[in-house]
């Protein structure tokens, strides 16, 4: 039986369908029966911040697809706990290629610590540290819909985004094939864009003009990432992201993906038409 935490995020959803086009057995662990209520699978009400609510959705787990949220060790060294009482022998958690960071920026010490602490339990685990999502473009919607543009924190820099459908997929395999346990895998997409770059396939899939305005400002950076706004420590590691990116003109990827789907990535123009229409409805 496979353990899902964060079922409702964007590797999470497509993980567990993964799972229930192959049958696997598996079960969600989740805070609110409504947001999973189009998911698969059984599911069993938790909370990772809560550890006396965790034994019911642990029992009887023996792989754990562990991804905790915010800042902080607490989810993780919880989750731990509980896998350790429930017998769990294989962990696969959700990093981030911030790790590989020399010096390592605040993103990735945070979950370095994470990495450390899942580690020292002596519980078999395989770390995926991916780089940025596709799905961060998402973010781009509020300015699209106010006013038709994007805003570019990044200028020159270039990544190689990757799409959570394929990180999903690197999961479900490491969770359910043999040989993955104490591996790390790096995972990109195969595409190097700068920002301007992505809106422009964005543009061509949607139909419409979109423009480009470059960050000014902290506040814009943080906005570019987190519309909403952000807490402080995580909004100070949002700029400090951003000016690591700004000045990586080159890129960075990975063939990970490839050697172990036996597939090429995912790419953005492929992500950008199947999620046209929430841009379209951004007009």
């Amino acid at each position: 039986m496979i353990l899902v935490t964060g079922a409702t995020g964007n590797v999470g959803r497509e993980l567990v369908r993964e799972l229930a086009e192959a049958g696997v057995p598996f079960r969600i662990l989740v805070r609110d029966q409504g947001r999973a209520a189009a998911l698969p699978g059984e599911r069993v009400v938790a909370d990772l911040s809560d550890p006396g609510t965790l034994p019911p959705a642990f029992a009887g787990a023996d792989r754990l697809f562990l991804l905790t949220p915010g800042i902080g060790l607490d989810h993780t060294r919880h989750a731990i706990a509980a896998a350790r009482s429930a017998g769990v022998g294989h962990i696969v958690h959700l990093s981030s290629i911030n790790v590989l960071g020399d010096p390592m920026p605040a993103m990735g010490r945070w979950h370095h610590e994470r990495e450390q602490a899942i580690r020292a339990s002596g519980i078999p685990a395989t770390f995926l540290r991916p780089g940025g999502f596709m799905t961060n473009a998402f973010d781009w919607l509020p300015t699209i819909r106010e006013a038709g543009y994007v805003l570019d924190p990044s200028g020159p820099g270039r990544y190689a985004p990757i799409d959570p459908a394929d990180i999903a997929a690197v999961a479900a395999l490491t969770l359910t094939a043999d040989g993955h346990q104490d591996q790390e895998y790096v995972l990109t997409g195969e595409e190097l864009f700068t920002v301007a770059e992505q809106v422009e396939v964005l543009a061509a899939a949607v139909g419409r003009d979109i423009t480009v305005r470059a960050v000014t400002t902290a506040e814009e950076a943080v906005a570019a990432r987190f519309p909403k706004g952000a807490p402080p420590a995580l909004a100070e590691a949002i700029i400090e992201g951003f000016h690591l990116m700004r000045a990586d003109t080159a890129g960075f990827r990975t063939d990970w993906v490839e050697r172990l789907l036996r597939r090429k990535p995912r790419t953005f123009a492929d992500w950008c038409a199947r999620n046209v229409d929430a841009f379209r409805r951004a007009h």
